[in-house]
């Protein structure tokens, strides 16, 4: 059940050019300038894209728009140095979600770190850490659209690592869990959301053709890291402890620092040519920045807050499962292989699921997302269940093929909701609306576990919310089907008044011509 946080990253708060999402849909929109009609002969519809919640802005890092005339951006290379980019991206997924999804394993080792018996709420406090920084990359998303679109795609990765670093740096060093909130919880995640974003948006500036493949090869980044570092943390824990374990996760994030370094921009810093001098600067529009307008569709309105919804349970069992499996199986099992099983399984569901929604018209895809959500809550329900360890292996392997399903058609649900113009606003909206059950859940579950001495209780609500949100989203493709129904209603009315209007102004002329033609002719 790999987050969301891997999926969506809107990058497009002020440019209407996209962010590459979890979909196999990527529009890149045509560029305007200064907000108004789209410059002709630009646009279309570009390859799929990634698992990211945000489409890649098209061959333009900098904020505004250089105009129509004159301005025609190059051609993505295809290749050369993009390759390059491509890969930096690709350790850029796996640095930052990687360790975002083996928050469960450092979880253990908290507790048993900072832990004593006279503490009756430490879970409680510990699941805080993982769940504030999970939930501060979705918070930080509509921010790190509008840092991207002004001050471009280098700039704010380099700086988005250095921060992820120092926060890193900075958690390897304390002695209780609360300073964990901020270095970890609150500095790391930014750096983390700061950097990854941008990733995502180089993409656009050297692929076209082939930005689906590109894109697939970036987000298969992240699963590999979700696979692979959750057994390499417990080796470095049990072999140099919790601190220096952190210490060694810095250097990922030093090499993300240094990726950030390739994002080289392909067309000249657009500040100065709005600007007209060197090194000056003009704020985009306001309404560049911010638009609600996709608010006023009812269909997006019951999506934006049907989801969030539905996940205040979602992120529960990366926090706490490894614990639930220590404390029913003790050291007996191998309890990383459900973090494996959940990082494979999800990948073939993105895979799978993403095909399969090519074949489904219209909003008539939420109804995948209603099936993916129904089978999250059972299998979550489910896992109190498990009294052997290969009942839990078939849980995970089943939760994570449907969090695939839910994840991989977020995109192009969002495109047949509000349109390509508005896709990275809706986007960006939803993620920090999705950061609020994401932070909560898992303390929830943690105080739960605190109260009741086991997580069955936790499990099993945390299933809940799923099966409601998915109900919630049922009613979408009737909400927007009649939507549709009274667009066209106006638009008949539209044509048919004009046409009588149409029909009308000949006469008008004749009745306005004659008494001056009689004047001329003296009568």
């Amino acid at each position: 059940m790999a987050p969301v946080s891997e999926q969506l990253a809107p990058q497009g708060a002020g440019d209407p050019a996209a962010a590459p999402l979890p979909g196999p849909v990527t529009v890149v929109e045509p560029r305007r300038e200064n907000g108004g009609e789209p410059c002709p002969g630009s646009g279309g519809l570009a390859e799929p894209s990634g698992e990211s919640g945000a489409q890649p802005r098209a061959l333009t890092e900098a904020p505004g728009s250089a105009g129509c005339a004159g301005s025609a951006a190059p051609e993505p290379p295809e290749g050369g140095w993009g390759w390059v980019v491509m890969l930096a991206a690709m350790w850029c997924n796996g640095a930052v979600f990687g360790i975002q999804n083996s928050c469960g394993v450092l979880f253990v080792s908290m507790l048993q770190l900072f832990g004593g018996s006279e503490d009756k709420q430490l879970a409680f406090k510990t699941a805080w850490v993982s769940s504030l920084s999970m939930g501060m990359v979705f918070f930080c998303s509509p921010i790190v659209s509008i840092f991207t679109d002004l001050f471009g795609c280098r700039k704010v990765a380099v700086t988005g690592a250095a921060v992820g670093f120092v926060g890193l740096l900075s958690s390897s060093f304390v002695s209780t869990i609360e300073p964990l909130y901020f270095t970890y919880g609150i500095v790391f995640a930014c750096g983390c959301s700061f950097a990854y974003q941008p990733s995502l948006v180089i993409l656009g500036h050297y692929f076209k053709k082939r930005l689906g493949l590109v894109n697939g090869i970036v987000t298969a980044g992240s699963s590999l890291f979700t696979v692979s570092l959750p057994f390499l943390l417990r080796v470095l824990i049990d072999s140099v402890g919790l601190y220096n374990t952190l210490r060694v996760l810095c250097i990922l994030t030093f090499i993300l620092f240094l990726a950030g370094f390739t994002y080289k921009p392909l067309v000249p810093n657009t500040k100065d040519k709005e600007g007209g001098k060197k090194g000056q600067f003009r704020f985009p529009p306001g309404k560049k920045i911010c638009n609600f307008s996709v608010f006023k569709v009812l269909g997006y309105r019951i999506w934006a807050f049907g989801i969030p919804g539905a996940l205040f349970g979602y992120f529960v069992p990366y926090v706490h499962l490894m614990k639930h499996v220590k404390d029913r199986f003790g050291d007996s099992v191998p309890e990383e292989v459900l973090l494996l099983c959940l990082g494979i399984t999800s990948g073939v569901g993105r895979l799978i699921f993403g095909r399969v929604a090519d074949y489904i018209p219209g909003v008539k895809k939420v109804y995948l997302q209603v099936a993916s959500f129904f089978f999250i809550g059972l299998m979550s329900m489910m896992i109190p269940l498990c009294h052997a360890f290969g009942g839990l292996v078939a849980v995970c392997l089943f939760m994570g093929l449907f969090d695939g399903c839910f994840i991989c058609i977020m995109a192009p649900i969002a495109f047949e909701l509000v349109g390509a113009q508005d896709v990275s606003q809706a986007i960006g909206f939803l993620l920090g609306l999705m950061s609020i059950p994401m932070t909560v859940g898992p303390p929830i579950a943690g105080l739960l576990h605190d109260h009741l001495g086991t997580y069955d209780v936790a499990f099993y609500l945390a299933g809940v919310p799923p099966l409601i949100g998915g109900a919630i989203l049922c009613f979408i493709p009737w909400v927007h089907e009649r939507q549709k129904l009274k667009e066209r209603g106006k638009a008949v009315d539209g044509e048919t008044t004009e046409k009588m209007l149409e029909n009308e102004s000949p006469l008008v002329l004749d009745t306005t011509e004659k008494p001056g033609k009689e004047m001329e002719s003296g009568f």
